[in-house]
């Protein structure tokens, strides 16, 4: 995949319809979206438990696009091999999930896919300092990880103006979620994000049955986020 700063919505299938993996995915895919996000979280270093390797590996036939999965775990590093014989094409580490984070992310790439850090809000950015050259992707939460549709943490917006410094030329993509509305995406679009993760924002009112929703969702994330640019 070549690397650009345009914007890209990543809906979180967190809130999809669980019962419609499948489907759901192919739907949003139709409808616009460029990645699809795959929040795993293991009810330790997150307060919620989700999706194991073998659901990742389920969803992976019906992903056409890129399967974006963020490792909301503690310890990490037993699991990455797994996560990425699953079909990840990238996995984003948190920085607070363990004490190695350079080790985790060099274990990421050994495994041939593309490698992410993730921020908490209370997280400073210095903390990445020293691994930028080894990421595709830093990941800042806008609210604290675990749950969907919570209200987005508003200095995210000036860390993620000062991650866009700090990374300067590198080709490092800027990955916001948490609370992402038509609202907020242009903040932090404006800020220097590319990849707008969406849940809620994306799934609201629509189904397999009714997947225009989802494109409208889609659409109107994207052009608020765009505007912000211009």
């Amino acid at each position: 995949m070549s690397f650009d700063r345009s914007i890209k919505i990543a809906p979180s299938i967190l809130s999809a319809d669980f019962a419609n993996f499948g489907q759901e995915i192919q739907a949003i895919e139709a409808q616009g979206a460029d990645w699809v996000h795959v929040d795993v979280m293991d009810g330790h270093f997150v307060p919620n438990l989700t999706f194991g390797p073998p659901a990742v590996k389920a969803f992976r036939p019906h992903v056409k696009t890129f399967m974006d999965v963020h490792l909301m775990i503690a310890p990490i590093d037993p699991y990455i091999e797994a996560y990425a014989e699953a079909g990840a094409d990238m996995i984003t580490a948190h920085v607070e999930a363990g004490p190695h984070i350079h080790r985790t992310l060099q274990a990421i790439k050994a495994q041939g896919v593309k490698a992410g850090v993730s921020l908490n809000p209370g997280t400073p950015l210095e903390s990445i300092e020293y691994v930028l050259d080894l990421v595709d992707m830093v990941l800042i939460m806008t609210v604290n990880p675990g749950f969907g549709g919570q209200k987005f943490i508003r200095s995210g917006v000036d860390k993620t103006r000062r991650l866009r410094q700090m990374i300067g030329d590198r080709p490092i993509h800027i990955q916001i979620d948490g609370g992402v509305t038509t609202e907020t995406a242009p903040l932090v679009a404006e800020a220097g994000a590319d990849v707008l993760v969406a849940g809620s924002a994306v799934f609201k009112g629509g189904s397999v049955a009714k997947p225009q929703i989802y494109g409208e969702n889609i659409r109107a994330i994207r052009t608020a986020a765009e505007t912000a640019r211009t």
